[in-house]
């Protein structure tokens, strides 16, 4: 690589399921940075996480493995010190690299130290043990930047299922306007020189907390919330699993008002989020940085946010947690105002960004460089799974705990839940099916995707769909059996 080699912007929210998007089919949001971006580039109509949980993500992004290759499985199994990631290679190979935001990924000293730019954050502010900044000082106080996280770290108690505030901060001091002001002072910095930056925004994920400004175009008058089955979960066929979760944060008993409140305020952070990214495209136009820059925009998995009527996220499948938005840009050297109908996957972007990049993909990514980006053909299916082999977490574990369950036995349960069992889930446009090898067929799901694409029927048992669970289940023996790795995953 040299100064000729393209720089890397890579923006990756938290928790943005892709339907939050008029992109991807939100009929109230409107996200007019990220159709700015898309309009020259690519967007990819079915990206899909390798795994509906920050950490497990994040790593499979940066290696392009699977979790079950690089073993990070649970969320407090961060990055492997010897696991293969781009940063290693972007930095071999001189680029100033660079995280602003929110880690949740890297955790040896050898690899915070190899990001020359270090500017750490979480959702509530600065976190307490972060390493001091590298690279560059944030460009507001500290003071500022607590103060505009006040309200995330004490808010108010509005359900036992969710939370959400409105706040009146200045903009630049919330997680989001941050960020977008950080990266702006950084591409003014490193203009001349070859960079590989990673900006992490920790919204939409909760504290579901937004700025006045944005709360207002999100009133009960325009939050269109999903259609929602009664007898979704009991009917008899969705699986204990899915059921546990809905009992913990389903959203029986709260008002609907609040409910359209809380997904009103969730995609307003959305909107906040999309006018960040605004941002921090003008400014690489106006730092001459825009031709020679690929940007990537993606989030690491999704959220209920009212869909099968709850909130959050619980290790299920569903697209509203598996499905994510997906943006490569490189204005001039790949199509651009393109639509790719295929599956893709989050794995898939760090062998794209070598490939245009002109590097060697390392033989240890499973991932593969993304159609209509480059000339690699389409794919027909794409995967994602969940847990560590651990004991199943039952209706029965979630009786003995305290009831209004909610949130609270979200977080006492939460270790539990990321290691149990072994769910992998194979999705074409079509059909998901998910499968778990530790419970048998009993737990397995399938879903017409075309006439039920809510989700709302799990349609295994039909005899009709004998033809098409036969060809799901081969797609995933085949997946498992050409990527497994016998790697043994730490367990809590």
């Amino acid at each position: 690589m040299n100064g000729e080699q393209p720089n890397v912007l890579v923006l990756m929210c938290d928790q943005m399921k892709a339907t939050a998007s008029n992109l991807w089919g939100s009929s109230f949001c409107e996200t007019p940075s990220l159709e700015r971006l898309s309009n020259t580039g690519v967007r990819f109509e079915h990206a899909v996480t390798p795994h509906p949980l920050c950490v497990p993500a994040r790593i499979s992004f940066w290696t392009s493995q699977w979790p079950h290759t690089h073993g990070g499985r649970r969320n407090q199994t961060l990055m492997p010190s010897d696991a293969p990631h781009v940063f290693k290679l972007w930095k071999e190979a001189g680029y100033h690299t660079g995280l602003i935001g929110k880690n949740h990924c890297f955790e040896t000293t050898a690899d915070i130290e190899r990001f020359d730019t270090y500017c750490e954050i979480t959702h509530g502010g600065i976190p307490k043990h972060a390493p001091e900044n590298r690279g560059m000082p944030w460009f507001r106080t500290r003071d500022q930047i607590d103060a505009g996280h006040a309200t995330r770290r004490s808010m108010p108690d509005v359900s036992p299922h969710f939370s959400y505030a409105i706040s009146d901060h200045p903009l630049e001091d919330y997680s989001t306007g941050l960020l977008a002001g950080q990266t702006v002072r950084f591409l003014e910095a490193h203009k001349d020189e070859p960079f590989a930056l990673w900006v992490s925004i920790p919204d939409p994920h909760g504290p579901y907390e937004v700025p006045e400004k944005y709360a207002e175009m999100f009133g009960s008058d325009v939050v269109e919330l999903p259609p929602r089955r009664e007898e979704e979960f009991s009917d008899g066929t969705a699986p204990e699993r899915n059921r546990v979760i809905d009992e913990m944060i389903g959203l029986s008993g709260d008002p609907e008002e609040e409910i359209r409140a809380v997904v009103g305020v969730y995609h307003a952070m959305v909107r906040f989020l999309d006018d960040a990214v605004g941002q921090i495209l003008d400014a690489l136009e106006a730092n001459g940085l825009r031709e020679n820059t690929i940007v990537v925009f993606c989030s690491d998995h999704g959220d209920y946010s009212g869909e099968h009527h709850a909130m959050g996220k619980g290790g299920a499948f569903y697209d509203c947690l598996t499905r994510v938005p997906l943006i490569v840009s490189w204005p001039g050297q790949i199509p651009e105002g393109a639509a790719d109908a295929s599956m893709a996957n989050l794995v898939d972007v760090a062998p794209t960004l070598l490939s245009l990049q002109g590097v060697d993909i390392p033989g240890s990514m499973q991932g593969q460089p993304l159609p209509t980006v480059t000339d690699t053909q389409p794919r027909e299916a794409t995967f994602s799974e969940y847990g560590a082999g651990g004991p199943p977490f039952t209706m029965f574990d979630l009786e003995q705990m305290e009831k209004p369950y909610g949130r609270r036995a979200i977080a006492d349960s939460l270790q539990w839940r990321e290691a149990e069992g072994r769910r992998k889930m194979v999705r074409t446009a079509e059909w998901k099916y998910v499968h778990d090898s530790m419970m048998g067929s009993s737990e397995d799901e399938l879903y017409d995707l075309l006439n039920d694409p809510w989700e709302h029927h799990n349609v295994v048992n039909d005899l009709a769909n004998r033809g098409i669970l036969a060809e799901m289940r081969l797609r995933l023996a085949d997946w498992s059996i050409e990527t497994e790795d016998p790697k043994p995953v730490p367990m809590p």
